[in-house]
């Protein structure tokens, strides 16, 4: 598969390299497309035409706009996780914030509609895991 080449290089560039190819944004939408139901076909169909920068939203699947944030922690002393990037507008229906383990892995999603994310974080300037894990679990 596609997905376990991409982070196989990354780990290995990591090792090699000491830091990690920028793979998270892009790892994360796919994951969170196949979490949401998107076949690998359908997300390859919808993105084929799409550029890296797009506002608003990463993807759109059922009609929703899906706008999706990650965390990974490298492993190394002092990456744990306690910043979440937030969301720059609400051109979008619903978020996804991924937290991955430092092999890539998904340890838990979290989905957010843009109307309770905005009235939860609209004021806050720092949102934390603890803050997404207040949404609805899609992982097990």
């Amino acid at each position: 598969m596609l997905r376990d080449k991409l982070v196989e290089t990354a780990l290995e560039w990591q090792e090699k390299f000491g830091v990690a190819p920028q793979i998270t944004s892009v790892l994360s939408e796919y994951d969170a497309a196949m979490l949401v139901g998107m076949s690998e076909k359908e997300y390859s169909d919808y993105m084929r035409d799409k550029t890296a920068v797009q506002k608003g939203f990463d993807f759109v699947f059922n009609r929703i706009r899906y706008q999706i944030k990650a965390n990974r922690p490298s492993g190394k002393k002092g990456s744990k996780v306690n910043k979440v990037p937030e969301a720059r507008n609400y051109n979008w229906d619903k978020l996804i914030w991924i937290l991955y383990n430092k092999e890539y892995q998904i340890q838990e999603a979290w989905e957010w509609n843009v109307e309770d994310y905005k009235k939860n974080f609209d004021s806050k300037k720092r949102l934390s895991p603890d803050d997404m894990r207040k949404g609805n679990k899609i992982t097990k």
